[in-house]
């Protein structure tokens, strides 16, 4: 491969990047089909792979990868002598449909995206497979990556994906963000689905790199968008204080050479004090409304570390106190997980280690219970079955950066136990 084609290759995933998600809704909207949408947009991007290295990139490749897979999908559809009708409707529908030269428009709601992202928020579908099936039509993101931000295996994931679609064709859920009245029951599945699309980015669940920054960038647009759209919504701006403080720290999780560097060890002189100083505003505006849900507090532990000049001035009592009214709020292992840890920064290593030993059935192969349980038991003094744990942690890493970091506290915590 030359390096032109290794260049083209290279805009091409960033083109996929941040135009999955605008291609396929642009087709769902146009054919109702989320299966057709989802085939056509891949081979889009399949066609651009084959023709961009020999005719050059276009002007506006999004617009020509939208304007490629819409051909597509009548195409496929102008073959099924079946879908006659569907072509009239396709028709009727084209005017109403933006096409390429304003996807990029602003004006009212910006673009399909949220429309998609209240589509599959519809009440007719069980939230896990709501966030499942528009992290995977609006994020692009395989079923894998889906199936680890979940915890459950490829094949359960690919079943929800497979029933959800099917849910959605049969019950002819339209493609709209639904009237003002019904915006507050749809609003926290939208929610959860920005937060993992944030989470992925900030956290990825498998490869080479920690960091995605485009899937952050894009959690961020849509959730100010969402802002703007429900201005009084205390959650949505609770959602946008926590992304913001979380992502002002991204510049310093990773050292010169890739590896990661813990929240203790992070140059805070790095850590972004525009953001930090929006989204301490944002989230103390969202409490003030009264109205405190899971992302507003949330943000009040995210604000707790942004506060903290040193890592030494942590307020971990308030950290594990945030973490127990999120605990009740949000029952779910991972949350009980970050409270073992706060618990063992405020209280000792012992408390933790007593509520981070009752979730090791929850969490079996979540990388870190073992991670956190090593941290409290070198902390313990107990180094020999910290280095256990770290090994066993490592092994269940999903990014090399993560793995690099445990191994390497493996390597210290091993010579610590034989000095």
């Amino acid at each position: 491969m030359t390096g032109r084609d290794e260049a083209i290759r290279a805009q091409v995933a960033e083109v996929f990047a941040d135009g999955w998600g605008r291609i396929t809704a642009t087709l769902i909207r146009l054919t109702g089909d989320w299966e057709l949408a989802e085939e056509c947009a891949q081979d889009s991007f399949a066609r651009a792979l084959a023709r961009w290295p020999a005719d050059g990139v276009p002007d506006k490749p999004l617009a020509w990868l939208i304007t490629t897979a819409r051909h597509r999908a009548v195409d496929r559809l102008r073959r099924a002598a079946a879908e006659a009708g569907k072509l009239r409707q396709i028709a009727a529908q084209a005017s109403r449909v933006p096409g390429p030269a304003v996807i990029a428009d602003s004006s009212g709601i910006p673009d399909d995206r949220l429309e998609l992202m209240f589509t599959c928020a519809h009440p007719a579908l069980a939230t896990d497979a709501q966030v499942a099936l528009t992290l995977r039509s609006l994020a692009g993101l395989t079923t894998a990556e889906i199936a680890r931000a979940f915890l459950v295996s490829e094949h359960t994931m690919g079943q929800r994906l497979f029933r959800a679609k099917q849910k959605v064709a049969h019950a002819v859920i339209p493609f709209r963000v639904p009237p003002a009245h019904l915006l507050p029951d749809r609003l926290p599945c939208v929610l959860n689905v920005l937060y993992l699309l944030f989470n992925e980015g900030y956290g990825a669940t498998d490869g080479d790199d920690l960091v995605r920054p485009r899937l952050l960038e894009e959690a961020l647009r849509l959730t100010r968008v969402l802002v703007s759209l429900m201005p009084g919504e205390a959650e949505a701006e609770g959602l946008l204080a926590l992304m913001l403080l979380t992502d002002s720290r991204r510049a310093a999780r990773l050292d010169t050479a890739g590896d990661l560097v813990p929240l203790d060890q992070q140059d805070r002189s790095r850590w972004d004090a525009g953001q930090i100083a929006e989204g301490l505003d944002r989230a103390e505006r969202a409490l003030r409304r009264g109205r405190p849900g899971p992302f507003q507090i949330q943000a009040a532990i995210a604000a707790c570390h942004a506060s903290a000049t040193t890592a030494a001035q942590t307020d971990w009592p308030q950290i594990a106190l945030l973490y127990e009214q999120l605990a009740r709020r949000t029952p779910n292992p991972v949350v009980a997980l970050n409270r073992a840890v706060a618990v063992g920064m405020s209280e000792g290593p012992q408390a933790g280690l007593l509520l981070a030993d009752e979730l090791t059935g929850a969490l079996a192969g979540y990388y870190l219970l073992p991670a956190t349980r090593a941290d409290l038991l070198r902390r313990a003094g107990r180094p020999a079955e910290a280095a256990a744990e770290y090994r066993r942690a490592a092994s269940l890493a999903p990014t090399a950066p993560e793995r690099r970091y445990l191994l390497a506290r493996l390597a210290d915590t091993e010579a610590a136990s034989h000095g």
